[in-house]
């Protein structure tokens, strides 16, 4: 949505609400053959279905992305003249029914896309609006299905809504004289009143969280899997809840939906701050895309150090991370593709530093004096194919580096700390992520050239920056690491990423373990026992895995299989060195292969001289 105190010409709403007639789920939605596993979202942000599709079969699939995030598919007014001219971009944000007739498309091109886009291994999450319909104050009321509505008379008969559905003036839910929220700390107000005049959904009532669930229900028939939630932040939570209870599970994975919700914040009342929302899903991260703006502006990357005592959001577990989003590029608040390299290394960044689930932008050009322009689209507001070559379209998602930091992103994501934090100025950084992966970033107007631990085996590895994310070959520069260290030339405003999945040639490299121990080590060996509660389906099994030969050394064909025999707890002793800092994280392994990681940190413990034992709860930190 749009940010708070905007005008009302740069309205953002989310997916809407549901019409019930179309509720049961599509007979064309079927699983596809394997999901990428990676947690990597690209923002396809008003692109039409036909383009989302052919991104999700020559780019993302490929690269690694986990899921692409699409626009609102439900039916929205049409407005051929508005303060921001023809079809602005945020009529999407004003729906007028559940029907999936847009200006993106149909629904039997929505479902196609999604077909596609799961054939390609991406989930498909959706924009939802379902906190408001469009605005009351609306002079028009053109639709792009051909929908009728009255905004003035709060009637949506195309779902069915009506007056009794809404949101009014002292109301005895919204008590405020003209409807429309006036102090954004109040949360009664924020909840039960209209944002930016947009008519505001009484989701209190059980009939309209009722229509609601059909709509998402609708669209996971479809196989959507999962909500960007748009102005989640202006519903009550228990209302938010009551709906979720009510979805059903995906079609692709027979799981609960993922949900993303939009928690603007700058409220001093704790119960509006986004970390109050996540018993719902997790929160977009603003404060995050506003921090690494900050550094990546100000020459001071060094601090990107400190990132562990930032006062953030929320937990890394619980935050969509973001270096921009349709409203922040729009007011300037965040790094934003006309900021050139150095919004292209925070999303490097992004994808490199373990911090929540990275969701990556690319929408359209704009001037920025004229935020509410509409996306490429013909005369009658229908969005036109995308294309990068015409320079109408941002496209960072499928530039080479980018793909092959998804690629970088994905093979380390076994180890969540960071290793090794080296800044050779205020500029030049660089880290790696155990013995999986190392980057380096230069921010500054000069190539640098400096020595790093990179935490890799020795041998020479393909620059995924330059090369892409290539298993065989390589198109990149190259990086020799001898006895663990590197010298590395990293350009000006520019970056060197190479991982343990990529050698210079091709394969992978073995990874040498380098367990930290006392001062004092025993060269004898400790029996360690292993105890997961982890509940699975069957045929599934869990392991064991991490930093040290004895568990692996984070490699998923060598991680150490638990015994079922006292399920739901999976248990196996193991003999491990004594008084060693070891690693370690449980995953499943379903009868095809498919690998299930922990979303938790890693576990870090150091054994002693004596037998021990550790009990632990799948994804529970310990």
């Amino acid at each position: 949505m749009v940010r708070e105190l905007s005008v009302v010409g740069s309205v953002v709403a989310v997916v809407a609400a549901g019409l019930v007639a179309l509720s049961l789920p599509s007979t064309d939605a079927r699983a596809a053959v394997s999901l990428n596993t990676g947690d990597v979202t690209a923002n396809l942000w008003q692109a039409n279905w036909k383009s989302v599709a052919t991104a999700c079969t020559d780019h993302l699939g490929p690269a690694g992305y986990g899921a692409v995030q699409v626009a609102p598919p439900a039916e929205s007014v049409s407005l051929a003249t508005s303060d921001s001219g023809a079809h602005p971009w945020w009529e999407v944000y004003q729906p007028v029914s559940y029907q999936l007739t847009s200006r993106f498309g149909t629904r039997a091109q929505f479902s196609a896309m999604v077909q596609t886009c799961h054939d390609a291994g991406v989930r498909v999450y959706v924009d939802a609006v379902i906190n408001h319909m469009a605005g009351s104050n609306n002079s028009l009321t053109t639709t792009y299905g051909g929908s009728s509505y009255s905004p003035s008379g709060y009637s949506y008969p195309a779902v069915p809504y009506s007056y009794n559905d809404f949101h009014h003036p002292d109301d005895g839910t919204c008590n405020d004289e003209d409807g429309v929220i006036d102090d954004w700390n109040d949360a009664a107000e924020v909840q039960n009143c209209m944002l930016l005049s947009l008519s505001d959904l009484r989701t209190q009532s059980s009939t309209v969280r009722g229509k609601i669930v059909s709509y998402l229900n609708d669209l996971i028939g479809l196989g959507a899997d999962g909500f960007r939630v748009d102005a989640a932040k202006h519903m009550d939570k228990s209302d938010f809840a009551a709906i979720l209870a009510g979805l059903d599970r995906t079609t692709a994975e027979n799981r609960a939906p993922y949900i993303a919700q939009e928690i603007f914040t700058g409220s001093t009342n704790t119960a509006l701050q986004p970390a109050a929302f996540t018993d719902n899903g997790d929160v977009l991260g603003f404060s995050y895309a506003l921090r690494l703006k900050d550094h990546f502006t100000n020459g001071t990357v060094d601090r990107l150090s400190t990132i562990p005592s930032w006062p953030l959001d929320a937990s890394s577990a619980k935050t969509a991370a973001l270096v921009t989003n349709h409203d922040l590029e729009r007011d300037g608040t965040t790094l934003r593709y006309q900021d050139g390299s150095a919004y292209t290394l925070a999303n490097y960044f992004l994808l490199a530093y373990p911090y929540g689930k990275p969701f990556l932008y690319d929408g359209f050009t704009f001037p920025t004096s004229d935020t509410g322009q509409s996306p490429p689209a013909d005369s009658n507001g229908f969005v036109t194919d995308t294309d990068c070559s015409a320079g109408t379209w941002q496209c960072l998602t499928r530039s080479t580096g980018v793909k092959g930091m998804v690629g970088w992103h994905n093979a380390t994501a076994p180890v969540s700390t960071v290793s090794d934090f080296t800044a050779t100025s205020s500029s030049v950084i660089g880290f790696h992520r155990g013995s999986l992966g190392w980057i380096g970033l230069n921010a500054s107007g000069s190539a640098s050239t400096a020595t790093y631990t990179t935490g890799l085996a020795d041998g020479t590895y393909c620059d995924v920056i330059t090369g892409g994310a290539h298993s065989t070959g390589c198109n990149g520069t190259t990086v020799t690491v001898s006895q663990g260290r590197a010298s590395v030339k990293i350009p000006a405003q520019g970056a060197v990423a190479v991982h343990a999945g990529v050698l210079s040639g091709g394969g992978s490299a073995s990874p040498s373990p380098t367990p930290t121990v006392d001062p004092t080590p025993s060269s004898t060996n400790v029996a360690v026992t292993f105890n997961a509660y982890a509940t699975t389906t069957y045929g599934t099994n869990v392991f064991v895995v991490g930093s040290i030969p004895e568990l692996g050394t984070w490699n998923p064909a060598d991680a150490l299989a638990l015994s079922a025999d006292n399920y739901p707890t999976w248990s196996t002793t193991v003999n491990l060195p004594a008084r060693t800092r070891i690693e370690y994280k449980y995953l499943k392994k379903d009868p095809s292969g498919n690998l299930t990681w922990e979303s938790t940190p890693n576990r870090s413990v150091t054994t002693g001289s004596m037998a021990v034992t550790y009990n632990n709860t799948w994804n529970v930190a310990h």
